[in-house]
């Protein structure tokens, strides 16, 4: 049985149709990436994947579980224990330091914060920011603020790391540096990864793509 399947997966906002009847499975510890032109319905497939959206029609099977059948509660835990998140917007809360941005999904859920944070010291010293843990996001670069992101995300050791144009805000060189920082981290961390992307040079990065035209895939 795949790790993610989609069926028949549907999604309108309104009379607009943005996916049409999406059929593909994953398995699990897939590095993938996810190609397609902008308003193609590349990051709403993502939502639906976090589960920070449903399904119009369809079922998206995530780990033997049918997102469309959890209750708000049940997809708020999904999202805390399953799934990380690296947008191309840091989304860094301003007024909490670097560490405890990163440590808040443990926090909201509950977990050994002193396991954490080994892990989290690890990823820090790997990606060459343990020196913006106590410094506030508005005080460290851009860069830092994506690296702080992608800690936080694999802060809780994921098995879905979903990554909506990790890229789209750096040139051409640190691009390949993250594409290949990300396949690295997840196969380390045993996650599967999904990384959505316009960008063909960071999707030759992955031995699998998906592309998407019109809410349908045709590769």
């Amino acid at each position: 049985m795949s790790f993610i399947r989609l069926e028949q997966v549907e999604k309108s906002f309104g009379k607009t149709r943005v996916l049409r009847g999406l059929n593909f499975s994953i398995e699990q510890k897939e590095l993938v990436a996810i190609r397609g032109a902008s308003g193609s319905g590349k990051s709403t497939l993502l939502y639906l994947l976090g589960g920070l959206d449903q399904p119009s029609s369809g079922k998206v099977i995530i780990d033997n579980k049918n997102l469309s059948s959890l209750n708000d509660e049940s997809l708020a835990n999904f999202r805390n224990e399953t799934v990380g998140f690296v947008f191309q917007f840091h989304f860094l809360l301003p007024s909490m330091t670097c560490r405890d941005n990163i440590l808040l999904p443990a926090r909201i859920g509950r977990k050994d914060l002193k396991k954490v944070e080994e892990d989290i010291s690890k990823l820090a010293d790997i990606l060459g920011v343990t020196h913006c843990f106590n410094k506030y996001p508005f005080e460290i670069s851009g860069g830092e603020q994506q690296r702080i992101n992608i800690i936080r995300a694999l802060s809780l050791r994921p098995k879905i790391l979903l990554c909506d144009e990790p890229t789209g805000n750096l040139d051409s060189k640190n691009s390949e540096k993250v594409a290949t920082l990300l396949k690295n981290l997840s196969a380390e961390f045993g996650a599967t990864l999904l990384v959505v992307t316009h960008d063909d040079k960071v999707a030759s990065f992955f031995p699998r793509k998906i592309v998407i035209e019109d809410g349908q895939i045709i590769g």
